[in-house]
């Protein structure tokens, strides 16, 4: 058993019934590919394993790969790089694509598909199609919240259908498969790529997981509505040594099978076509050329049938990890240990023939990997539609209603309010007519809302903080202030506007945080505070507006958990608006508004200092678990708990809980709770479960979410919320990566977050 085998997701019975006709047609599908297979040249068959870029050539005196060194490490600018792309041409592999030696490559524009597809279809000698890939990884023209802001809406039907958008706008440009969902279990907030993935948690992560994979690749009504999904990075990336990308990961066997492997064991019994080997090495051996975790656990273990590809040029840096002589070596070694397709360095294309013939792979090393690549491809319907109808190009040229509403329920439903009030009086929701200041240079930005890894997006598309806000307060004045940017020179500007922003509101809402390109790949950071000089004047900000009895509200944009104890020492209101993409000004007009009140939960913990990172909730317990006493788990200098833990998140009114029950079943415990609405709004609480193992053959958690449910009762009224926990969900993987269910103690916690949900009950189980 492997991964959560019941999560909560809402598949609609149509698409069930298009699985169970797929299903019938699979025999016919591999006649097909054995057929083909039977038909192809060794060449061939290495060409499938080969993914092509459009290389950048002529324009300039270096490598492409040097020229993007250059630009990284300042040598040359943005935009002499981007003049230098400018008067260079593309190679866009034709004659390769043409001998029927590229398998897939990564563009999309889609004529270019087209052209490139009609080569491979109609040129080549067997005519097998092209399968383009992107990153799609929080949309594609109708970007929605990063991955870790969505992942806090804690609904797996939102996760869905955000991922089935972005399948049906990418697949009318010709791209039908995602490098996505990103699903790195994420504990140090120090890491850049926390933003593209669901967090710190394995229960929500799968959960996650198998929502994605469903919306990606269910809908087989067209061949314009699904794609195939890429689960990476696999495995152990987010545990990277001090939060810094890419680099070495250390993990427990018990750890990688019960924490790290859950969401992609519950995207592959999803179905999952393919799956991205991550750059890491995971225990001293590169995850490119792990035959255990690929060959042993993928596709043994989880029986994992699609393909699996490379990161980018990560064959190549086998070598540099020192785990291959040469490029020869590093392709004999990852593709012995399992991974299918090569991403960019051609070192399949240049060295297999001659490792075959020698004798280093095996042909059926070999046909394994042409046979899974084929598989997805028939699967995909390329062999029959592969191109994109021109009337499909354009479907998207105009967005959609129902895209942009889509797109701005998530934004509404990943929102998190941190904090509302200093003496227990709210301050959010403000009134509309309310005399408002808007300040902060991100709240007139359009490019700042979408958050790292957005591809396709537009700018006409964009709904500003500013703009957003202006719509439902007339009375709303902005100031440009400052930001993440702001320089020195730019102070006494800055500084104005403050004077000016307290002068003119009854409130001001100060727009901060992190620019996306902060977050992402390549973008990890030592400190996690606000960047900048930030801090420094929104405490002038603090002290004037105090001063001159003005509430402040501090809207925070980020991709990352940010160490925001200051902020909420000093501010009267937070709401973590991360960066929740196209529509993020419309939804954070009603938030702050109350046009909707906040639902997000926290999906990753807040640290109070980044000395803690990593920190997450389920950690095990010490011998001497953290206190105020000394001789404990403790710092000197900081405190030991987080500052906003894992669920955490509240709303507009006051959730009470109550009467907590559980009952034993033959099968399953049912957890029951009452929810009483103890306030005077409406709004919706995630309730969640959290489970202990009191004493096992492993130390275990201290809590593990085991389930969640949403609820609503309205004003003044009650809901009883029950979770129920499968008997076979409650035990966990040794070392060895054995399932174990042992009797023994179990404590059960129901309630609003990690760190407050109470004790249901203590039973003695026997399996």
């Amino acid at each position: 058993m492997w991964g959560s085998p019941d999560l909560p997701v809402t598949v609609d019975l149509t698409i069930q019934k298009r699985i169970i006709k797929m299903k019938e047609l699979t025999a016919k599908q591999n006649e097909f590919v054995e057929d083909l297979l039977s038909r192809m040249t060794l060449e061939e068959k290495i060409g499938q394993l080969n993914q092509a870029s459009v290389s950048i050539v002529g324009g300039f005196d270096v490598s492409f790969p040097e020229l993007i060194e250059m630009n990284a490490d300042g040598r040359i600018s943005n935009e002499e790089f981007q003049r230098i792309l400018s008067n260079a041409d593309r190679d866009y592999h034709e004659e390769e694509i043409r001998k029927g030696l590229v398998g897939s490559m990564m563009v999309s524009e889609p004529h270019d598909c087209n052209r490139l597809q009609k080569i491979a279809v109609e040129e080549s000698r067997l005519g097998i199609p092209l399968i383009f890939g992107l990153d799609v990884i929080h949309g594609f023209r109708s970007v929605y919240p990063i991955a870790i802001a969505e992942a806090g809406a804690f609904d797996t039907d939102l996760f869905a259908r955000t991922a089935a958008m972005a399948a049906r706008e990418s697949r009318t440009q010709g791209v039908a498969w995602h490098f996505a969902p990103m699903l790195d279990i994420a504990r140090d907030a120090r890491w850049g790529r926390v933003s593209e993935g669901p967090g710190e948690d394995r229960y929500l992560a799968s959960a996650f997981a198998a929502a994605k994979v469903h919306g990606l690749q269910d809908d087989h009504s067209s061949t314009e509505n699904y794609v195939a999904a890429c689960m990476k990075h696999y495995i152990g990336y987010g545990a990277c040594e001090s939060g810094r990308d890419y680099n070495t990961t250390s993990i427990a066997p018990h750890l990688v099978y019960n924490h790290y492997l859950a969401p992609f064991a519950a995207g592959a019994k999803a179905g999952a076509k393919t799956v991205m080997a991550s750059f890491n090495d995971l225990n001293g051996v590169p995850c490119t050329a792990n035959s255990w975790t690929l060959r042993k656990i993928l596709k043994g273990d989880l029986d994992f049938e699609g393909f699996v590809v490379s990161d980018a040029n990560a064959i190549r840096e086998v070598i540099v990890h020192g785990y291959a002589e040469d490029e020869k070596d590093a392709g004999i070694k990852s593709v012995n240990a399992g991974l299918d397709m090569d991403m960019g360095t051609e070192i399949y294309l240049h060295n297999l023939a001659a490792a075959i013939e020698e004798g280093s792979v095996k042909m059926e090393v070999l046909d394994d990997a042409v046979r899974r690549i084929l598989s997805v491809k028939v699967w995909l319907g390329l062999f029959d539609h592969p191109y994109t109808e021109e009337a499909a190009m354009h479907r998207y040229d105009v967005l959609p209603a129902e895209h942009l509403a889509l797109a701005e329920e998530a934004a509404v439903k990943s929102a998190v309010l941190l904090k509302n009030g200093t003496d227990g009086t709210p301050v959010l929701p403000l009134a509309k007519d309310a005399k408002v200041s808007l300040l902060g240079t991100l709240a007139d930005d359009k490019e700042n809302i979408i958050g790292a890894w957005a591809m396709s997006w537009r700018e006409e598309d964009c709904v500003t903080i500013r703009a957003g806000m202006e719509e439902v307060f007339p009375s709303l004045q902005y100031f440009k202030g400052f930001g993440p940017a702001t320089a020195a020179d730019e102070l006494d500007a800055a500084r104005k506007d403050i004077d000016d922003a307290v002068a003119y509101g009854d409130v001001i809402v100060a727009a901060l945080g992190e620019p996306g390109e902060m977050s992402g790949e390549a973008s990890s950071r030592a400190s996690i505070i606000m960047p900048g000089c930030q801090r420094q004047l929104l405490g002038e900000l603090m002290e004037k507006s105090r001063a001159a009895g003005k509430k402040l509200v501090l809207l925070a944009m980020n991709g990352r958990p940010l160490d925001l104890s200051w902020e909420t020492e000093h501010v009267d209101a937070i709401l973590e608006g991360w960066q929740l993409g196209i529509r993020m000004g419309s939804a954070v007009a009603k938030l702050l508004s109350g046009d909707a009140a906040p639902e997000g939960r926290l999906a990753s913990t807040f640290p109070a200092c980044v000395g803690q990172c990593p920190i997450y909730y389920s950690h095990p317990n010490t011998g001497r678990p953290g206190s105020r006493s000394k001789f404990t788990s403790r710092y000197l200098d900081a405190p030991y708990e987080p500052l906003y833990p894992f669920g955490y998140g509240l709303t507009y009114t006051q959730f009470e809980y109550s009467d907590a029950s559980v009952t034993e079943k033959a099968d399953s415990f049912d957890v029951s709770v009452k929810v009483t609405n103890t306030g005077s709004r409406n709004a919706v609480e995630t309730v969640q479960l959290y489970m202990q193992d009191v004493s096992a053959s492993l130390v275990r958690p201290v809590r593990e979410l085991k389930g969640f449910a949403k609820t609503s009762p309205a004003p003044g009224s009650s809901e009883t919320v029950t979770i129920s926990l499968a008997k076979k969900d409650m035990g966990f993987y040794d070392n060895e990566g054995t399932y174990l269910l042992e009797d023994g103690k179990f404590r059960f916690y129901i309630g609003a977050n990690s760190r407050d949900a109470a004790l249901a009950a203590e039973i003695n189980v026997k399996f």
